[in-house]
């Protein structure tokens, strides 16, 4: 069983000892220390609160309503939703914050407690901090019966959502309805095969055809779309002759295409493509993470603006958009941020303007993608244990490579002569991550074993 309290929330394992995974009492202490904080932050003790579509999911929105309202909090309940219609919701709710039950990628077994400030946004990682004091302190107490709080069932933020991306002027429904498009999704099983179909039938796609759109959280694969996992849909896509194929993750903030020949269009290429359009219809600055494609890079000064790489993590490449007052932004795992709608990752928008780039370009997917810098990324792991010193291993490879360029405001990011290798602690998982770019699968690949290889030494002579 694990339990994982970090910036990207309160994430576990369902069963087990209280305090060992996500079990009914952890629930309940952590959302509320949030309500708690909420309350002294704001003010404001109104709530949102949805759900991607996982099995236990119920059972976790039930005690998380339940915590609410026994805080004395007003609860919106958008039921089952997504990560980004929760965070359009908040604001618009005028409420103070949010809470979204979703373990995003993670397999079925896993759930989780997003938090969202008053504007939609995940809490910065000192709020966290605050969160996490109150919990562990237990320090809140519930209301007396005549201040329980409110519930509200409101089920009309799917179509919110959508019509604010319809009004986006980059947004070209005509476009889109011109070109006739043929597409397969896989939704996973979860909320994406509710509000997907949805969003694709009102930009005009011709047709759309469903895989795994049951909302049920019976995955079928690994819900983390990648290559490996889309096998399905890349068969599909060639099968029923389609121009494209789309995958999303169980909350919907992550975005994959599959190209009309079954090959992937590339995870780390949605954020590129998506740009590309993006600056070429309103020119400015970008941002993605440490971990993401130089591709971005090199098509934002193909459009004459600035690149900043922003440490790991949704609310950092925020934070980082704002200070760069970045048009578009986002992640390099299908994430796309566009602070025209709102900033979070959201791959409803990201499918609007990819669907809208792609009908004004009028060409093949494929051919698409081949018009982007040919990079290659390999995404690799180590398993930690609890006796492990990581700092102090991570610091022996910081110093062996002292004479490279080094960056260390995540982990350690090396770059080795217009390639680079990023290692890095993951929020989510007991795994040190180890990306690494180049200008082939090989090189890339070889890059990677060496810096794994250093690693695995070090851990043998410690």
């Amino acid at each position: 069983m694990t339990l994982i309290k970090s910036i990207s929330g309160i994430r576990g394992t369902i069963g087990g000892r209280r305090g060992e995974g996500l079990t009914p009492p952890d629930v309940v202490k952590f959302v509320s220390a949030f309500a708690r904080w909420q309350q002294q932050k704001t003010g404001n003790r109104k709530i949102v609160i949805g759900r991607d579509g996982r099995i236990s999911g119920e059972m976790v929105r039930n005690l998380a309503v339940g915590a609410l309202q026994g805080m004395g909090m007003d609860v919106v309940d958008l039921g089952l939703s997504t990560t980004p219609t929760v965070e359009i919701a908040v604001p618009e709710e005028k409420a103070g914050g949010g809470i979204i039950l979703t373990a995003s990628h993670n397999p079925r077994q896993w759930n989780a407690l997003k938090l969202l400030n008053g504007k939609g946004e995940f809490i910065s990682a000192q709020d966290g901090r605050e969160v996490l004091e109150i919990a562990e302190k237990d320090d809140y107490q519930y209301a007396e019966v005549d201040h329980l709080g409110k519930l509200e069932i409101n089920d009309t933020y799917f179509q919110k959502h959508i019509d604010q991306i319809l009004a986006l002027p980059l947004v070209d429904v005509a476009v889109i309805k011109k070109a006739g498009f043929r597409v397969v999704l896989d939704a996973v099983n979860s909320t994406g095969g509710i509000v997907v179909p949805m969003l694709l039938k009102a930009l005009g796609v011709a047709v759309v055809e469903e895989l795994y759109c049951t909302p049920d959280g019976e995955f079928p694969h690994n819900p983390e779309p990648l290559a490996e996992n889309l096998t399905a849909l890349s068969s599909e896509v060639v099968a029923k002759k389609a121009h494209l194929g789309i995958a999303v993750d169980p909350d919907v903030d992550r975005l994959v295409f599959v190209c009309e020949d079954g090959s992937m269009f590339g995870e780390e290429y949605t954020l590129v493509a998506v740009a590309d359009y993006v600056l070429a219809g309103k020119p400015g600055n970008t941002v993605s993470n440490l971990s993401s494609t130089m591709a971005l890079r090199d098509v934002t000064l193909k459009h004459g603006g600035n690149y900043t790489a922003a440490a790991v993590g949704e609310v950092n490449v925020i934070e980082a958009m704002k200070a760069s007052n970045a048009v578009i932004g986002g992640e390099g795992n299908g994430g796309v941020i566009y602070p025209d709608l709102h900033y979070g990752r959201d791959a409803l928008v990201g499918i609007a303007l990819f669907l809208s780039h792609l009908a004004k370009k009028d060409m093949p997917v494929s051919a698409l993608r081949a018009t982007y810098p040919a990079y290659h990324i390999s995404k690799n792991k180590i398993s930690l244990s609890p006796e492990m010193d990581i700092d102090a291993l991570m610091g022996k490879v910081q110093e062996k490579y002292k004479d490279r360029p080094v960056n260390t405001i995540d982990g350690i990011r090396i770059e080795f002569d217009g390639q680079w290798v990023h290692l890095r602690r993951s929020n989510t998982e007991a795994i040190i991550r180890i990306y690494s770019e180049g200008r082939s699968e090989a090189a890339a690949g070889a890059l990677a074993g060496k810096i794994i290889n250093d690693f695995k030494e070090f851990m043998n002579n410690s």
